[in-house]
């Protein structure tokens, strides 16, 4: 059974004071001054911020098959955002995160001044449209309200999403920094941004939505299944990532953990937990 303790935006701030001090393999004392690269001590568990699913699923799948064969302690911390993973592991709360693909990690280091590098890429989840209220993609007319996630790369990754299939006109170049303000013609359609967690339950209120595919499932919705319209996976730059903090790329304990991750194990857990919803993406580091 996986250690997970989640944490959610609500209680963001006493998880920040917090976290560094209760965790499992990290040190009581604030002032303690641990190793970290090539030198941490490989004794000490693996801490790693995910999001609930798939990322801890899939963290869990390893703790619990996998790592102690591998003499691996991993210890998984859920987060049900997309901020404080990256800060918790640029302040050294954690040594680890899984829950964002390279363009986030490269957008959030230059808006935050963060130091973050990616180690390899494990899945993909395809973006989708989703709707309660139309049944296919045409039925989508002038007038009709569509949700969208309001973070720089996952709302230019929607509008290009909305773009390829028609819904929408975007300005030539644009590519995945696509905002609102790039739409040459919205066909009507009306835009509501929303932090991308928050997105599934809007679905009553839209007409239709862009969801992540992480968020699509933990909202019980199958993506291979319920979307209107599912990103390609074909060419994809969006494969989720496993991201430390620049110098902790050598960690023992982290480039275990990769190597566990690409395994044949996981390879067929994705596949037969999530048929085809969320697909394995194997790959070295990507460059930010």
């Amino acid at each position: 059974m996986r250690k997970n303790i989640k944490i959610t935006a609500a209680a963001a701030a006493t998880a920040a004071l917090a976290f560094g001090l209760t965790a499992c393999g990290t040190s009581s004392d604030p002032g303690a001054k641990s190793e970290t690269g090539a030198k941490a001590d490989t004794s000490k568990a693996l801490v790693v911020a995910a999001s609930p699913t798939p990322h801890a699923d899939i963290l869990g799948f390893v703790q619990k098959n996998l790592a102690q064969k591998a003499g691996l302690k991993l210890e998984v911390k859920e987060f049900t955002d997309y901020v404080l993973p990256n800060t918790a592991t640029e302040t050294g709360q954690v040594d680890a995160n899984f829950f964002q693909h390279q363009p986030y990690l490269d957008d959030f280091n230059k808006k935050k001044n963060t130091h973050l590098v990616s180690v390899g890429t494990v899945h993909l989840e395809p973006l989708g449209l989703y709707s309660k209220k139309v049944k296919d993609l045409k039925d989508i007319k002038a007038g009709q309200t569509v949700a969208v996630p309001n973070d720089t790369t996952n709302e230019g990754r929607a509008l290009q999403l909305l773009a390829e299939n028609g819904l929408i006109t975007l300005k030539d170049g644009v590519g995945t920094s696509a905002k609102l303000s790039d739409i040459t013609d919205k066909k009507g359609l009306e835009f509501k941004e929303l932090e991308a967690a928050t997105v599934p339950r809007a679905l009553d209120d839209v007409d239709a939505a862009v969801i992540n595919g992480n968020y699509a499932i933990e909202a019980d919705l199958k993506p291979a299944k319920d979307s209107l319209v599912l990103e390609k996976a074909d060419g994809n730059p969006y494969a989720n990532i496993i991201a430390v903090k620049k110098g902790n790329e050598k960690d023992p304990r982290v480039q275990k953990l990769v190597k566990l991750l690409h395994s044949d194990e996981v390879k067929k857990f994705i596949e037969d937990t999530y048929q085809g919803s969320i697909v394995p993406a194997f790959g070295t580091a990507a460059k930010s």
